[in-house]
This record gives C-alpha cells, structure tokens and sequence, in this order.
C-alpha cells in the first residue's frame, strides 16, 4: 500500500470540516491535515460565504464558537477585532459573514505549524476502504483516515424548466444570480423556510422594488426567537419515554402551560436543544416515519427559528403589499413569452391557479437523499460498498461517532461522515451546536490511531 503522507483527509472546507481540522489539531496540533476543497476559502462553505449583513446568524453571537467547551469565544474574537464596538454584542444576531470571518481565523492560529494543506480540487471517489481519495484530475491522496464534510446539496426543483426561462431560474445559494434580479423584477420564491428569507433579505437589500411572491404546500415561516433564549424546565427522560402522538401532546401542553404563566413558549424547544439526537433515535422507527410525514413542517419553524427583527422586517413587507406568501401544490413551470409562469394544481376545494413571473428561486431546501443525483462521490460510495444510505433513504448510516457502515451495516476504522451526511441517523444534524459536538467525536476517535504507523 502506498504511505500516507497525510493523517487525515477531510472532503469538504466549509463549516464542517474546519470543525474537524480544529478539534484534530486541538488534540495533536502536528497532525497532517488534507482539506479537499475547491473553493478559494476555507471553513466558509455556503452558508458563511455571504457577504450581505443583512443575512443574520440564527442564534445569538454568545451561543457561538468553534468548541462547545469555549463559551463565548466568538463574542471574545469580536471584541479583538472589532474593539469597544462590540462591547455589547452577546445577544445581537451578527451576520453570517463575521462568523465565518471568526472560523476562518481560529482554523488558521490551528494551522500555524504549517500542519494543513488546502488541496483545491474537487473529490471523486475513496478507495481502499477510505484511506484513498481519488481526485477529479486523477491524481490520488493518501491519508490514514477520510472524513466527508460535504455540506448541504439543494434540492432540486422536481419539474422540468422549458430551456426559455432556464436563464430566469436560480438556486436560493447562487447570490450572484439573486444580485443580477432587476429591481423592478416580479420574482418567486418557491419554499418559504430559511432559504426564503435569505432571499427576501437580499433583494431587500439590493433596493427590490418588484413583487415578492413566496410558495409552499403550506405557507409556513419560520417563527422568531425570543430574546433571553431562557429554556424551561422539560423532563427530557419522560419525553423520550412517549411515543411521537403523546409526545407531541406533552410538549404542546408544556408550551400552553408556559404561555399561561407569561413565558415564552420557545424556552420549551430551548429545553430540547441539546438532546435532539437523543429525542429522534427514541422514537420507533414507524414514529420517525410518522414525524417525516405529518410532523416535521410544523416542527421546522418552531425548531429553526430566526432573528426577531427579521420576522419584523417579513410582516412589515406583506403590509405594505410587497411580499406575499401563498399556500401551494405547484405542478409544473411553463414559459409565457420570456416569463416563467408557476402553476398549481387544484386540491381540495380548492381551484387551478397560476402565477406569471420574471424570476423564480428555487429555496425548497436541501437534497438529504444518498446519494443525491449527480454527485460522483456519493455514487463511487455506495457502488463500491463503502456506504449504505441511512433510515428512510436520508444521509449515510453511520455508527455514534459517524463512522460511514458498508453495505453489510459493519461501521469501518477509516472513514466518517460530519453534518447533513448524518440527518437520517441523528436528525439534529446542520447547526454549529451539532456539527461541532461531532467534530470532537470524530477527533477523539481518531486520536489513538491517526499517527500510529
């Protein structure tokens, strides 16, 4: 077998896999660390990417940071930074972009020894088990271990678009198509989750003066955070006693309970955060399937919540007319005369509508099925056995510290998945609380073992 010049590989430089390489080198700071990423940057990836201000963090800026041992070490670096301007900023919502400025900057005083390499390509395939990783200009890299941090896919629109608008169709991630919107432009979003908002808060941004349109099957936003982020008192190990329709129950009765007593009921969801993979892998597996089915687009806006001026800036603009959120079964995209038309099927009581647009942005989320559909990585894994998709066809199965099982459910030494990889098996899955609570697991099993040949 060739050497491995390196200890560690990671697939992916956003977010994810610089948590990895930082909790790696917390650990053993002369680890050799691989970062397979195209991009110019690392520790951005899509969601830190941003340059706009207006788009937010999702939690307050004393809530995050690069290790769940380091309570404030973000709100630390801001005010190093930023001076006495940020003397005050542990409960702004600050913008995405200073948290990957933040990230970026604690992943290079880790790399200081010169102990990382940024490898600018894309990854095609592992091989030997996951010690391999076979590049797209066919060079290969050799590492005594391989972690997938490949972050989130969108999901595709699930209808053809006619070639004659496709100029007129973007994804919710491609700013520079969402910047090039004329301001005058009729625009479409379809999903109105977190996504839908980015959009909204950009083209805000850039002085859109046009008609906003959001859709989705059921017209849900996301709901606000309450400010003192207080979490109730929930008996976590009775919750995880009760089966999804009594568990619902409870935790309703908990959130009318605190509403009753002048409290807010986010200090209920606040309670579950921490003991979200713990909840999802109590229910039976019929129950995560009922949850999939008839739960989980009620309990993404009340779990995924957004900052209170957000929601405030949303409700003024469906005042004054300029956003409008419909509920809608969309059926097909047609082209009009150079305008995309949107139509929806009737349902119900129900009558056919449509709606005639110069833009649509597709924010129906991200693409959790393995493997997603063009992604020539997740197609060599599971055609050479290395994976098996997860419960429900979501992520990767994985043992508890995200060890990748092969196709006979047998959890291998040498190659982990961090972040949505994991959705199936653990649910909470995406946000910086989980993704670096992985990181350190990944890091402490790979500690005995990285550097022992």
């Amino acid at each position: 077998m060739t050497p491995a010049p390196y200890d560690l590989a990671i697939i992916g430089g956003g977010a994810a896999g610089a948590l990895v390489a930082m909790h790696c080198l917390a650990r053993d700071p002369g680890m050799r660390i691989a970062i397979v990423e195209p991009r110019a940057a690392l520790a951005r990836g899509v969601a830190y990417s941003t340059t706009r201000d207006e788009h937010l963090l999702n939690v307050t800026a004393d809530r995050m940071g690069w290790h769940a041992d380091l309570q404030g070490d973000f709100v630390a670096w801001l005010q190093a930074v930023d001076g006495e301007g940020a003397a005050d900023v542990g409960h702004d919502f600050m913008p995405r972009r200073r948290f990957g400025d933040y990230l970026a900057a604690r992943l290079a005083d880790a790399a200081a020894s010169g102990s990382v390499v940024h490898v600018h390509e894309h990854a095609v395939a592992c091989e030997d088990a996951g010690r391999t990783v076979l590049l797209a200009s066919g060079e290969r890299l050799h590492a005594r271990a391989c972690v997938l941090a490949t972050g989130n896919a969108s999901r595709p629109l699930p209808w053809p678009v006619p070639a004659e608008v496709a100029a007129r169709v973007c994804e919710a991630w491609d700013l520079a198509a969402i910047a090039a919107i004329p301001p005058d432009a009729r625009v479409a979003i379809v999903g109105t989750g977190l996504s839908m908002v980015d959009i909204v808060l950009a083209l805000r941004g850039q002085q859109h003066r046009g008609a906003i349109t959001a859709l989705s099957r059921h017209a849900l936003l996301p709901l606000p955070h309450e400010p003192t982020h207080m979490a109730l008192d929930v008996d976590i190990d009775a919750l995880a006693m009760l089966p999804l329709r009594a568990r619902m129950r409870r935790l309703r009765a908990l959130a009318a309970e605190a509403m009753a007593g002048g409290l807010p009921w986010q200090g209920v969801m606040q309670a579950l955060r921490p003991y979200g993979v713990r909840l999802w892998q109590s229910l039976s597996p019929a129950d995560q399937a009922r949850f999939l089915r008839h739960v989980v687009r009620g309990w993404d806006v009340h779990r995924h919540r957004i900052a209170p001026q957000v929601v405030d800036m949303l409700d003024a603009m469906r005042a004054d007319g300029q956003l409008r959120v419909d509920a809608a079964r969309l059926a097909a995209i047609t082209a009009d005369g150079g305008q995309v038309v949107l139509h929806a099927a009737a349902h119900g009581a129900g009558a056919a509508r449509c709606w005639q647009v110069d833009h649509v942005v597709n924010a129906t989320g991200i693409q959790s099925r393995f493997p997603v559909a063009g992604d020539a990585l997740q197609a060599s894994l599971l055609a050479a056995g290395l994976a098996r998709p997860g419960p429900f066809g979501l992520g990767v199965d994985v043992d508890g510290d995200g060890a990748l099982r092969d196709r006979h459910g047998t959890a291998g030494a040498h190659l982990f998945a961090i972040g949505s990889l994991r959705i199936g098996a653990e649910w909470e899955s995406i946000a910086v609380p989980d993704l670096r609570l992985q990181a350190a697991r990944i890091a402490a099993r790979l500690r005995p073992a990285a550097r022992s040949s």
